[in-house]
């Protein structure tokens, strides 16, 4: 019965023994996907289509800016390249029309030969003109397309799947260019964000699994180590690491509390 306690004492300091030695780090989880939303114009905000909270899929409308003068920009643009088509069109003709008298001409043995030279003038004349108008139409369909693009930052759309965390605008604001106006987070690409002090690197290497808990939702897993990366200020002493881990089907979200387990 000694005997019997004495080895339960053993076994219970061991395992107290083995389990000092995890070293227990607190982290954050973040995504891995976090995109900040600027404007490349200045302007009013004429709508806003989400708010806190939206999920929101790859090209849907976040916002969208006053563009009267903008409208005016493309229409004239618009207008500029139909003209020019015009003007083609109108040379386009006019070449067809005089190449068909000089067919005619041709087959005619008796007709005077300035008159056929006069032809080749007008001929030489209106393909010039022609060329020019061609490249107009595409100088216009350029200038176009420049204003297409430019219309389309007016709606400024999701550039990825994620959830709205930040939102700096309202209707009726003014807005600059570089301005944040929304932010996104990627809740499906998460990772935990770690700072480790420099007495324990040699315990972090790269790809190594260790015990990952979110308390908030008692939910446990395994975790990998993706990177280790030095710290922006080196007067810190601390290494950062990134772990990912399968979130399950659970209610993670970015900035939730992480504890992760070294072990020795």
């Amino acid at each position: 019965m000694v005997k019997l306690k004495k080895l339960l004492i053993v076994s219970f300091l061991l395992i107290t023994t083995l389990q000092a030695n995890d070293i227990i780090l607190t982290g954050t989880v973040v995504s891995d996907g976090q995109k900040m939303i600027g404007s490349r114009y200045m302007g009013y905000v004429k709508e806003v289509f989400v708010k806190l909270g939206d999920k929101v899929k790859r090209e849907d409308d976040l916002y969208e800016i006053e563009s009267a003068e903008f409208d005016i920009m493309k229409s004239q643009a618009d207008l500029m390249l139909e003209q020019s088509k015009i003007v083609v069109e109108f040379w386009r003709k006019r070449l067809e029309n005089i190449n068909n008298k000089k067919n005619k001409l041709k087959r005619n043995r008796n007709i005077p030969m300035m008159e056929f030279d006069d032809l080749e003038a007008q001929a030489e004349n209106v393909t010039s003109m022609l060329d020019a108008a061609q490249v107009m139409v595409e100088q216009a369909s350029i200038k176009a397309k420049q204003m297409a693009t430019i219309f389309n930052y007016l709606k400024m759309k999701a550039p990825s799947d994620g959830v709205v965390v930040q939102k700096n605008i309202k209707v009726g604001d003014m807005i600059m260019p570089g301005m944040l106006t929304i932010m996104l987070v990627d809740t499906e690409n998460l990772e935990i964000d770690v700072s480790v002090s420099e007495s324990i690197i040699s315990k972090v290497k790269v790809g190594k699994r260790l015990p990952v808990e979110i308390p908030s939702i008692n939910y446990k897993t395994i975790g990998t180590i993706k990177a280790v990366i030095p710290d922006a200020n080196p007067m810190t002493h601390k290494i950062k690491m990134r772990i990912t881990f399968d979130r399950a089907d659970k209610n993670i979200f970015p900035g939730m509390y992480a504890k992760v387990k070294l072990a020795n």
